[in-house]
C-alpha cells in the first residue's frame, strides 16, 4: 500500500468500504467499543478534577481512542508497552484498574511512582508492562528498541510497541531509535499517531514529507498511514506489523491518522489556534459513533446497553478518583528509596536529619522521628 494513502475498513457510519474479514470477534469488538467509552468517561472526570483543583494537569484524549485501542488489542501478554502521553486506552484496555491510574492523577502512597512523576504519567508492570511515561518527546523511542533488542538476545517472541505523536519525529530519538531498530531488525512497531496538532504546532509546520509513514524508507523499513479513527483499520495493521517483528523482519513504522478534539493538555487552549470547522469535520468522523455503526451493522450494539455501560463505567471512575483522592500521600522516606538497594551513608544521614526536623515542627509524616529506610 501507498504509504501516503490511509487504510480504512469502515467509513465514518460504520459500514464497510468493501468486503472483508473482521479479524476481532464479537467479543472482542464488544470490549473494543467499551474501552473507547471508558477512555472518554476517564478523560472526562479527569478535566472536571483539574478544573475543580483537585489535580494539577491532565491530558485530554477524546478523538483518539480508537488508535490507542485498535493497538492495544493486536499485543499479546508479554508485549512491553512505551506510551506517549496521551495513551489511556492503551491502559485500560489491557486490563489496568482506574484506580490505578488515578493513584497517579493524585500522586498519593499507591501511585507506582510514589507521586515522583506528573498526573498522566503513569507506569506499570501487572497486567501489563507499561513503560513509565516521560514529557520529553521522543525519549522513550531508542528505549523501546533496546527492550526489543533485549528480547532477540534473549529468544523470546515479545514485541514492543512505541507510541508517540507526530511531533515526537522531530526528536533525536525518533531518528536514532529508528535507525537502530532497523539495522539490528528489533522486534517493535513504532506508532505515530498524528493527532494533527504538536501542542501549537501544526502538522503542515512539523514536516516537509509528504507523511510521517514515508520517513520509514529513509531507515530501510515498511512505512504504512492507517484511518486512526478506524479501530478495525488499526487493529489490521498493528497486528501485520507485529507479527512481521516476531518473525525477525524487523520493525514497522504506522502512522495513524488521527485528530486531538480537547487541548494539548489542560494548560492549553486550543480554540486560539484550531479553527472551528476542522474541528467539526473531525467531530463528524468520531471513533467512537464509527465503531458504534458497525456494531449496529452486525447486530451486536443496543441504545440500552452503551447506556448501562456508560452508567457503569461514570460511576466505577467516579468511585475510583473518590478512593484515590482519599488516599495518604507518599511517606516522607520516599525521597530517598527506590534508587540504591543499600542506602549511602550520606543519604542515611540527610534522612535522619529530615525526620528529626520534621518532628520537631511537628510534622505528622516523621511519627516518631526515627528514619525507617
Amino acid at each position: 500500500m501507498d504509504s501516503n494513502e490511509a487504510y480504512s475498513l469502515i467509513d465514518a457510519d460504520g459500514q464497510p468500504r468493501s468486503k472483508f474479514t473482521c479479524a476481532l470477534s464479537d467479543d472482542e469488538l464488544k470490549r473494543c467499543f467499551e474501552s473507547m467509552l471508558s477512555v472518554r468517561s476517564f478523560d472526562d472526570i479527569c478535566i472536571k478534577l483539574q478544573r475543580g483543583g483537585r489535580i494539577g494537569f491532565s491530558i485530554p484524549n477524546t478523538g483518539v481512542e480508537a488508535t490507542q485501542v485498535g493497538a492495544a488489542a493486536a499485543l499479546r501478554d508479554g508485549d512491553h508497552i512505551f506510551p506517549s502521553y496521551r495513551d489511556f486506552g492503551m491502559a485500560l484496555h489491557k486490563g489496568v484498574a482506574a484506580v490505578e491510574m488515578f493513584h497517579n492523577m493524585f500522586g498519593n502512597g499507591r501511585d507506582a511512582a510514589q507521586g515522583r512523576q506528573m498526573p498522566v504519567h503513569f507506569s506499570f508492570v501487572e497486567p501489563v508492562h507499561f513503560f513509565s511515561i516521560s514529557s520529553p518527546i521522543g525519549t522513550h523511542i531508542p528505549q523501546a528498541v533496546g527492550a526489543a533488542h533485549a528480547f532477540t538476545m534473549r529468544g523470546e517472541s515479545h514485541a514492543a510497541l512505541a507510541s508517540f505523536g507526530d511531533g515526537g519525529t522531530s526528536s533525536c530519538g525518533f531518528h536514532s531509535g529508528l535507525n537502530f531498530a532497523a539495522v539490528m531488525k528489533a522486534p517493535v512497531v513504532f506508532l505515530c499517531q498524528n493527532n494533527g496538532w504538536a501542542i501549537s504546532c501544526p502538522s503542515s509546520r512539523q514536516t516537509g514529507s509528504e507523511s510521517y509513514a514515508i520517513k520509514a524508507k529513509a531507515y530501510g523499513m515498511p512505512g504504512i498511514k492507517v484511518d486512526g479513527n478506524d479501530v478495525l483499520a488499526v487493529h489490521q495493521v498493528v497486528s501485520e506489523a507485529l507479527e512481521r517483528a516476531r518473525s525477525g523482519e524487523g520493525p514497522t513504522l504506522v502512522e495513524a491518522e488521527t485528530y486531538r478534539m480537547g487541548g494539548h493538555s489542560t494548560s492549553d487552549d486550543p480554540s486560539k489556534y484550531v479553527p472551528k470547522e476542522i474541528l467539526d469535520h473531525w467531530a463528524a468522523l468520531d471513533p467512537i459513533k464509527r465503531l458504534r455503526g458497525y456494531l449496529e451493522s452486525r447486530d451486536l450494539w443496543a441504545q440500552e446497553w452503551e447506556d448501562e455501560l456508560v452508567a457503569r463505567l461514570s460511576a466505577e471512575h467516579a468511585a475510583a478518583a473518590k478512593e484515590a483522592e482519599a488516599e495518604a500521600p507518599p511517606g516522607l522516606e520516599t525521597i530517598f528509596s527506590d534508587v540504591f538497594e543499600s542506602l549511602p551513608d550520606h543519604l542515611r544521614k540527610q534522612g535522619e536529619a529530615v525526620f528529626d526536623l520534621a518532628r520537631r515542627k511537628g510534622d505528622a509524616a516523621a511519627g516518631e522521628g526515627a528514619f525507617p529506610l
